[in-house]
């Protein structure tokens, strides 16, 4: 079997065994996120942060553009400045949870991805979100990590390797954001 072969079975593994329920869960969260005007934020380092902008650029424009209901959405990761500035002068561990002392309330939505769920700044975001009363999802892989068991909904990618671990938190992202765009609206997959 060729590699890229190797890849996809091992991949189509691993969205097999995605807990839809879970997902299904994560969108109804999402939903009434948008129906109360909560805020939704969204962090994730290297490829996850790739994940959490790109999924936060199909929610605002895909989901809510030419929509009477708008996704309140931002990606933590967006703003290079602040994520160097809190680096250079506090620590990595910290570029998260400031930014959600500054936006987030109680009600509103964090997801964190992590594939390895040891990120310790997605573990210390999800820590502080659930202390100010915030709903909190997870999409880890492998074990889970830490901040699979702290997230009040853990969507896991029970695999190993990491490049399929990230192209399934795409999948389940898409899960979320095409429901908002096609589904929600009749216009099927």
């Amino acid at each position: 079997m060729t590699f890229p072969a190797l890849y996809r079975q091992k991949l189509l593994e691993a969205i097999d065994k995605i807990d839809i329920a879970k997902v299904n869960q994560a969108i109804e969260w999402f939903g009434e996120a948008r129906r109360d005007r909560r805020h939704i934020f969204v962090c994730g380092n290297g490829g996850s942060a790739s994940t959490a902008s790109h999924f936060c650029c199909d929610m605002v424009k895909g989901a809510s553009f030419d929509r009477e209901a708008k996704f309140r959405i931002m990606a933590l990761t967006d703003s290079l400045p602040t994520l160097t500035a809190y680096s250079n002068d506090v620590s990595y561990e910290c570029v998260f949870v400031e930014q959600l002392k500054n936006f987030a309330e109680a009600g509103d939505l964090v997801m964190a991805l992590s594939g390895s769920g040891n990120s310790l700044n997605v573990v210390r975001a999800i820590e502080y979100a659930n202390s100010i009363g915030c709903r909190t999802i997870a999409l880890t892989g492998r074990d889970g990590g830490r901040a699979g068991p702290l997230a009040q909904l853990n969507i896991q990618i029970y695999e190993p390797h990491m490049g399929r671990i990230e192209d399934a938190h795409m999948i389940v992202c898409h899960m979320i954001g095409y429901y908002f765009m096609e589904e929600e609206y009749g216009a099927g997959a």
